[in-house]
């Protein structure tokens, strides 16, 4: 039985990724920038990968920068501005955009009941603000809240302001063709099937201003170091592998989500189940139980097989670690009963119906006083 429960902190690596990356590393190990034929091969391909991812996210391949992953890239963005800039950034932004953001003055924009940021408190804020950036990410990592990034992005040009988005939690679940129209986009290729250290940053095609690792001449002087070519392939085939499928993935997973939801209801009259009532990623459930500290929920379901976490895993040991419920104004104990349970592609209905059947017995040993089993 699978009982891993939380692809919004890592997902396994797709049998598509693997054989690319085996491939990659066999016949194309060779440094791509030296001169001779097999490295010039290996540049080649690289530029192919490029191209391909861009030709998915609907942006120009000279935008796209290799790195190591969204927390690499959100650091190297914010750290190319300004410190006396003003920026704006949501209310449940990832650890690696609220830390990157310190030192500048920060506005942060609310989000609603559900969790979303709505479209009219940033045009209001445009209009009495001049952020130098407004960043915005495109589906929560906890609660797994769909944010409306492309009205933000329509806004933010109309007012001649940057906009960016991170989208590590939305590529590979959602459609993303269309991420082109952010000035700046941010994915971690572990998110969505691929290999962990591997990631991308895409950038305005104007933008000279970002050199964020300095030495050689790689990614066209913006960040030095030689290219990882075969977790680059990996990424690319990843997510080529599962853009064709998401339409069909998600109707046979949110389906099988709602159904875990309905059977968490009938046992749990009190469940809190948080943005509920906004458009979120068909795999994820953020939850408020009604008793019992989270890490004694994660400990048991552990002990029985089931991997979930308790919110962010960039967070994850920290008390009241959920940024979303925090922002829903929940209390200091609500925050302590939070658990995120986020499911993969290929998750069965059996795999869902094992984990509700396992938090009910959970509970009723956790009443009982007694260790789970």
């Amino acid at each position: 039985m699978n009982g891993y429960f939380d692809h919004n902190a890592t997902t396994p690596l797709l049998p598509q990724a693997r054989d690319a990356w085996l491939r990659a590393s066999e016949k194309h190990w060779h440094n791509p920038s030296s001169l001779y034929r097999d490295a010039g091969i290996v540049s080649q391909q690289l530029e192919s990968a490029r191209e391909r991812l861009g030709t998915l996210i609907g942006a120009d391949a000279e935008r796209i920068v290799f790195t190591s992953g969204a927390t690499e890239s959100n650091n190297a963005l914010f750290a190319s501005l300004p410190t006396d800039q003003v920026v704006a950034i949501s209310a449940i932004e990832h650890p690696s955009v609220r830390e990157a953001a310190r030192g500048r003055h920060v506005i942060e924009l609310p989000v609603n009941a559900d969790g979303v940021v709505e479209p009219d408190a940033v045009k209001q804020m445009l209009t009495t603000k001049q952020p130098a950036l407004v960043s915005v990410m495109a589906a929560n990592n906890e609660s797994g809240a769909l944010q409306p990034w492309r009205e933000i992005a329509s806004l933010c040009r109309e007012h001649g302001v940057l906009f960016h988005t991170d989208a590590a939690q939305w590529i590979g679940k959602q459609d993303a063709s269309n991420l082109g129209e952010c000035d700046f986009i941010t994915g971690s290729a572990h998110k969505f099937g691929g290999s962990k250290g591997c990631g991308f940053l895409v950038l305005p095609a104007e933008d000279s201003r970002l050199n964020f690792i300095r030495g050689g001449p790689q990614e066209n002087g913006r960040r030095a170091g030689t290219e990882n070519y075969p977790a680059i392939e990996a990424m690319v085939t990843a997510l080529e592998a599962l853009a064709p499928r998401l339409s069909e993935i998600e109707k046979t997973q949110r389906r099988l989500r709602d159904e875990f939801i309905a059977a968490m209801r009938s046992r749990f009259e009190t469940l809190r189940v948080i943005s509920e009532n906004a458009p979120r990623l068909w795999n994820t459930v953020l939850m408020v139980m009604p008793a019992h500290h989270n890490l004694k929920w994660l400990t048991a379901l552990s002990r029985r097989g089931f991997s979930i976490s308790t919110g962010s895993a960039c967070s994850s040991g920290k008390e009241g670690s959920s940024v979303v419920v925090t922002a829903l104004g929940a209390s200091a104990d609500e925050l302590k009963r939070v658990i995120r349970i986020s499911g993969g592609w290929e998750t069965n209905a059996e795999e869902w119906q094992s984990l509700a059947t396992a938090i009910g017995d959970v509970f009723d040993e956790l009443n009982r006083g007694g260790r789970p089993q």
